[in-house]
């Protein structure tokens, strides 16, 4: 019975994977209002009716992709900053978002468009979701000022915002305009920023 039930986790987890790069694929091709059920169905390879199994309506759909997209990017910047400290993990964790937007290019751009649209329904969830992503960020950046590596008056909240942002428009920036370049040279020129504004002086 326990097997049988995480076959069936893990399929019904694979169908949404499915769902979710479909469906943010189409909106971020077409809009929101523009893409049907339907479309996301077919685009995902799945019947019509897996879609309503798993989600209830389109709104419901649009706003479990966006906490499952975003829990994909939390879950990331954890991953690479785990055992690191300080600049370190600071590092590792733009280098895994910038991983992340190169993954996801068109679910980066949806979460920066829906992130200004305060009218939408999921938008407190969407609100939630990035404080959480940013707490990560910001965990670290109060871990190293309590250790005396970074500043006293290092505005931890502010700061984790600013380089969560700053992840976000320079890489889609990069993909957009500067496909050219590697990720390691967009890596390093955030890291150069990075080390600037956080380093203890002397």
């Amino acid at each position: 019975m326990g097997a049988m039930t995480t076959t069936t986790g893990k399929r019904r987890a694979a169908t949404r994977q499915k769902l979710f790069q479909a469906a943010v694929t189409l909106i971020a091709e077409q809009g929101y209002s523009a893409t049907t059920v339907d479309e996301i169905a077919e685009r995902a390879g799945v019947a019509k009716g897996t879609v309503y199994y798993n989600f209830t309506s389109k709104a419901e759909l649009f706003e479990e992709l966006l906490r499952h997209g975003v829990g994909l990017l939390t879950t990331a910047l954890r991953a690479a900053g785990d055992g690191r400290r300080g600049v370190d993990a600071l590092d590792a964790m733009t280098r895994a978002g910038l991983e992340f937007l190169a993954q996801y290019p068109s679910f980066a751009q949806l979460f920066v468009a829906e992130t200004w649209r305060a009218n939408r329904s999921w938008h407190e969830t969407l609100r939630l979701m990035r404080e959480e992503a940013v707490g990560v960020v910001a965990a670290v950046l109060q871990e190293a000022v309590d250790a005396g590596e970074f500043p006293a008056d290092l505005e931890v909240q502010l700061t984790a915002s600013a380089l969560f942002g700053m992840v976000l428009v320079v890489g889609l920036d990069w993909l957009v305009f500067q496909p050219e370049r590697s990720l390691d040279d967009v890596h390093a020129g955030i890291s150069r920023l990075l080390h600037a504004r956080v380093r203890q002086p002397g």
